[in-house]
Parts: structure tokens; C-alpha cells; sequence
């Protein structure tokens, strides 16, 4: 299944070059097989539609970044809650969602995307032009019982805020993974 997901990621590393100018395939190959755990958490993040991609390197650690690149927010990670509490919340109401953004992101061994990274990623493309992802959420917002997400709509890149315990059938969430 390895060599699978690295001909996946090898091909769509080619084939989107303007996301990551000046990097090279062979030697985020020789990390992946490295990294078999990182390779298996970006093989369910192809599992589930995202489409990860690299779109970029950390030049304090050297680290390349993986990010879902699919033009909607993936497709096996939509219709959830932002946290547990407030999928708790949902269920006590006798409605299920079908699972929360930050257990779902642990569970696949990947992060939410920071606003700043989110708005980063949009430079790449214009992702979420139909639905909407989930994103990290300060804390002072989250213990008032919000959540934060994106979307792009109209040409612009949108933060809003929701009930944490909200889900709908186009929300879901991006991941990123450091390699």
C-alpha cells in the first residue's frame, strides 16, 4: 500500500508544481519511507478525499508540509462537529453527526488548519468555494461555545465563527502534516 500512496503523491507532486517551486520529489520520497506513520496518516488523508499535497518546507526544521489540496473540504470528513463536547452536545439532542473534526484529525495523526495557514493555502488555489472547513479555534472562543472556520465565497477568503457543536453536510476539515 506504501508504494501506492507515494506513486498518488508522486504524481500529484508533478503535476501541481507552482505549490511547492524548488523542492524535490526524491528527497520527500526518502523522508515519507522514513516516516512510515506520517505515510499512513497521509494515506488516509487520501482515504477520506483529501488530496494531500507538499506546499512547502520549514526552513528552521526542515520539516516539508502536507496539506489536503482537494477543492472541496474532503469528502470522508464532512458532516461533523468541531470537538467532542460538542458532538456530546448534539447527542443529547438525539441528533449524530457522524464524528468531530479534532478526534477525527488525532485519530488520522494530522492537525486542523490555523487561520493563517488556511488563508495560506487559499494563495495556492481557491479551495471551498461549495462547503467549508473547520479550522484551530483559540481557546477563549472555543470555552464560549464557538468554533472557527473558512471558506472562500465571491473571490475571498472568509473566517466565521459557529456553534462548536454545529455540523452540516458541507463542513468538514483540511489537515496538515509535517514530514
Amino acid at each position: 500500500m506504501s508504494k501506492e500512496i507515494l506513486e498518488i503523491l508522486r504524481t500529484r507532486f508533478e503535476e501541481n508544481l507552482q505549490r511547492h517551486p524548488g523542492l524535490d520529489w526524491n528527497e520527500i520520497r526518502a523522508r515519507l519511507e522514513a516516516n512510515p506513520r506520517k505515510l499512513w496518516s497521509l494515506q488516509e488523508m487520501e482515504r477520506t478525499g483529501g488530496e494531500p499535497d507538499v506546499i512547502g518546507k520549514d526552513p528552521a526544521t526542515g520539516e516539508y508540509i502536507f496539506c489536503d489540496c482537494s477543492a472541496e473540504t474532503p469528502a470522508g470528513r464532512r458532516n461533523v462537529c468541531f470537538d467532542r463536547k460538542g458532538q456530546d452536545a448534539r447527542e443529547k439532542k438525539g441528533v449524530y453527526p457522524l464524528g468531530n473534526a479534532l478526534d477525527m484529525a488525532e485519530e488520522i495523526g494530522i492537525q486542523l488548519l490555523t487561520p493563517e495557514q488556511y488563508r495560506e493555502l487559499q494563495k495556492l488555489g481557491s479551495f471551498d468555494q461549495k462547503t467549508s472547513s473547520w479550522l484551530q479555534t483559540p481557546e477563549d472562543i472555543r470555552e464560549l461555545g464557538g468554533a472557527l472556520f473558512g471558506d472562500r465565497r465571491y473571490g475571498h477568503v472568509f473566517i466565521y465563527h459557529n456553534g462548536a457543536q454545529s455540523f452540516y453536510s458541507v463542513r468538514g476539515f483540511r489537515g496538515i502534516l509535517r514530514v
